[in-house]
């Protein structure tokens, strides 16, 4: 009788679903799909999940990038396994997955589920082309980073079930620091007598592009929009928060005498590799380029003068649902699940990605690898990168500001972050 009555809630909530719907072969937009504690739903849960059952017939298609692709197959398959759903892989790139479910989507060519980077969510959600993520939101908002919350959300409406996360953070020589510098003050004392341009030996590097030095912008009290990053008509890159920010990296000349232009990603990287980088700030995709050649470590970035703890960028990688896809219990179903704590875990031990899952990130083979709990301790006090299209206005006049003031000594940091901003201002407002 208990397996009638939850076929009948199932059956139930496919027609409620197909009421929703619009001119998408019925399924329900992102716009129109009813909140999740409402009388009709019943609120999410991991005691209540074994009560939504996938649709009769359900089959689904998911895209994964290469580099996912084994463990995705396990997921793939123990979710089968339990649901009696089959899943068929294809391999699409992580990049090129917005894009290609806004051309395959409409004319349901596209995956039931994909695994997008959150900055590509803005445009999909405005096209109507994910759903949200309704059914499992008390339990996400509860097991999943702030930040990845955050992130994979847009305009209040949650969308997405975070799958791990990326930040960069500091790399550190151990055969030169035993145990990493926790402040700038205690780098800039270290520099003194180890930076040495004749032996190309240099304390610490970063890109100066406005990921890594978004530090510089944030910690301080400057900002890029206002309103976490949604607000295009407040921009916070000249406020006395950024000023100070901005004089602090002007300040670090003494300690990297290079240009600008020329710390760059392969720069660094040999420097670090050959032992005459003391401290790399950089990300987890450069850990294969460093394991069995450098003794390293890796920990948060340092924190500035008055103790504040620098705050990064971060990324977030999450599932979603296709909006025109014909099983949408099916697959939110799969999205939960591929994003729940073992999951997490097991995505970590097969390709060193980082949970999300805050219980994960707990997990004593997280906090016992010296290098990912080091990315993880990060992410705890990052910003998620913007997804609202008015950041492209922003980047290569942020990056030539940064430059003015690190190559020019002449430079004022007050004048150019204003001139900056009125340049921003100016192409956001001809788009």
């Amino acid at each position: 009788m208990r397996q009638w009555v939850i076929g009948l809630v199932s059956v139930m909530l496919v027609l409620s679903l197909a009421a929703c719907g619009g001119s998408n072969g019925g399924n329900s937009s992102p716009n129109s799909a009813q909140p999740s504690n409402t009388s009709d739903t019943p609120p999410a849960s991991t005691e209540n999940e074994e009560e939504y059952l996938p649709e009769p017939g359900a089959k689904l298609t998911v895209w994964e990038s290469q580099e996912q692709m084994e463990y995705m197959e396990k997921v793939a398959a123990e979710f089968e396994k339990q649901y009696g759903v089959q899943v068929k892989l294809e391999v699409v790139a992580g990049g090129d997955q917005g894009t290609r479910l806004a051309t395959d989507g409409p004319s349901k060519l596209a995956a039931d589920v994909l695994t997008m980077p959150h900055d590509q969510i803005a445009q999909a959600v405005k096209a109507g082309l994910l759903l949200p993520n309704d059914l499992f939101e008390d339990e996400t908002r509860a097991v999943m980073e702030d930040s990845a919350i955050k992130a994979v959300s847009y305009d209040g409406v949650l969308y997405g079930y975070p799958k791990s996360v990326e930040t960069y953070a500091m790399y550190y020589n151990k055969d030169i620091f035993p145990e990493a510098p926790k402040t700038w003050d205690e780098i800039i004392s270290f520099a003194e007598t180890y930076t040495d341009t004749k032996q190309n030996k240099y304390a610490i590097m970063w890109e100066f592009v406005g990921y890594y030095t978004y530090p510089f912008v944030s910690t301080l009290g400057g900002y890029f929009f206002g309103n976490d990053n949604t607000d295009p008509t407040d921009i916070g890159l000249n406020n006395e928060g950024a000023v100070q920010g901005f004089e602090l990296l002007k300040s670090l000349k003494k300690i990297l005498p290079m240009n600008a232009g020329d710390v760059s990603y392969d720069v660094k990287t040999q420097l670090f590799q050959e032992g005459k980088l003391a401290l790399n700030i950089d990300g987890p995709w450069s850990i294969a380029a460093f394991k069995d050649k450098v003794n390293f470590g890796v920990a948060p970035l340092p924190a500035m003068s008055n103790g504040e703890v620098s705050h990064s960028f971060s990324g977030v990688k999450a599932y979603f649902v296709n909006s025109y896809t014909e099983y949408p219990i099916a697959s939110r179903l799969f999205s939960n699940f591929a994003a729940n704590k073992e999951n997490q875990l097991l995505n970590y031990q097969m390709t060193g990605a980082i949970p999300a899952n805050k219980e994960a990130g707990e997990d004593p083979t997280i906090k016992n690898d010296p290098v990912i709990s080091g990315f993880y301790g990060q992410f705890s006090h990052s910003t998620p990168m913007p997804t609202i299209g008015e950041i492209n206005a922003v980047w290569d006049p942020l990056q030539a500001a940064f430059r003015t003031i690190w190559d020019d000594p002449k430079a004022d940091v007050k004048t150019t972050l204003d001139t900056m901003v009125d340049t921003i201002k100016t192409s956001i407002s001809s788009n």
